[in-house]
């Protein structure tokens, strides 16, 4: 090995995600029920990042709104959109600032997600329009 490839080493990091373990889903405090991550270049100070995030069968996330923007690819799975969109693997999805809605994955899905900033979660009662 030279000293390029010892100092590119030393500055990688290789996660096998078929192996890696998901842990709860912590990202607002407390865990969110039926939702795992694995986050793989976050920075939970400023929201901003690389994760993948498993919705357990029947998991529902809560309305929120979008303040900077996501994008996510669906894996594994179907993942329905307050909408009613449905959302299969290899469906990339972007939501522009300022979106707000929730989804269920009635089966169960894994989703690669890359957030730019905390989502608000919306109060009891606020519109998702």
């Amino acid at each position: 090995m030279n000293a390029d490839s010892g100092r590119l080493a030393a500055l990688r990091r290789i996660t096998n995600i078929k192996t890696a373990s998901f842990v709860p889903d912590d990202r607002y405090g407390a865990p969110t029920p039926d939702f795992n991550w694995l986050p793989l270049d976050f920075d939970k100070k400023t929201g901003d990042g690389f994760f993948l995030l498993r919705f357990e069968p029947g998991a529902r996330s809560p309305p929120h709104e979008h303040s900077h923007g996501e994008s996510f690819l669906i894996m594994e799975g179907e993942l329905h959109d307050s909408d009613g969109t449905i959302f299969r693997p290899g469906d990339f999805v972007r939501y522009e600032p300022g979106s707000k809605h929730w989804s269920v994955a009635p089966q169960g899905c894994v989703i690669a997600v890359f957030l730019r900033g905390y989502n608000r979660r919306l109060e009891p009662g606020e519109s998702e329009a």
